[in-house]
């Protein structure tokens, strides 16, 4: 198993960066937030987990080990697949995922893109043994003034890409109001999603 790679960031995409180790390009699939925290040229350590199938090697890269558990408990959980648990991982963080579970809060995992009302009701009752409690008392984001969480999230992932900071504030303000109807939903702001929208917001813009 590869546990982690190493090296300089040779190339970012939305959901894939490629890690220069030893002279090889190694492609690694990542949330829009752990792309956010890399920048081309700089060194980075990703923590990895290698998925097998028939066809296909993919190596799944995260910010940190307990991410990289998480992504690996989740899939033990019938229906759950990687690119599934890459998604959720995508919406929330390990410890909102644990909490989440914890007190049984079916709106947090309706609002990660594929899981409806009856798969977040399922999936309460699989993962409800396996995820633990939060490590670090985790809490739902409060209300208060300043930037919501998911515009730096956005803002840092365009930027990641070798986007201006001018044109992701830009890019940002254009897919607010999507972000705000999801949020009006009940749900989350859905940042995978908002970073494809900005992304072509960009694309016409160039």
């Amino acid at each position: 198993m590869i546990a982690f790679v190493s090296g300089p960031v040779a190339a970012l995409a939305p959901t894939l960066a490629v890690i220069e180790v030893g002279g090889v390009g190694m492609a690694v699939q990542c949330t829009p937030n752990t792309i956010a925290g890399l920048r081309m040229g700089e060194t980075a350590r990703l923590a990895t987990s290698l998925v097998v199938r028939e066809d296909s090697l993919t190596l799944y890269g995260f910010a940190d080990d307990d991410e990289r558990q998480v992504f690996e408990l989740l899939q033990t959980a019938s229906g759950v697949g990687p690119r599934l648990a890459q998604a959720m991982l995508g919406v929330h963080s390990p410890d909102a995922l644990r909490l989440a579970v914890s007190t049984g809060d079916e709106k947090a995992l309706t609002a990660v893109p594929g899981i409806g009302k009856k798969g977040a009701q399922k999936l309460l009752l699989e993962l409800k043994d396996k995820l633990g409690a939060p490590l670090v008392g985790a809490q739902r984001a409060p209300v208060a003034a300043g930037p919501a969480p998911w515009t730096e999230q956005l803002a840092a992932a365009l930027i990641g890409l070798g986007y201006a900071s001018r044109e992701a504030e830009e890019a940002v303000s254009a897919v607010t109001p999507q972000a705000e109807a999801a949020i009006a939903a009940g749900g989350s702001a859905p940042v995978p999603q908002l970073l494809r929208a900005a992304l072509q917001t960009l694309n016409r813009a160039r």
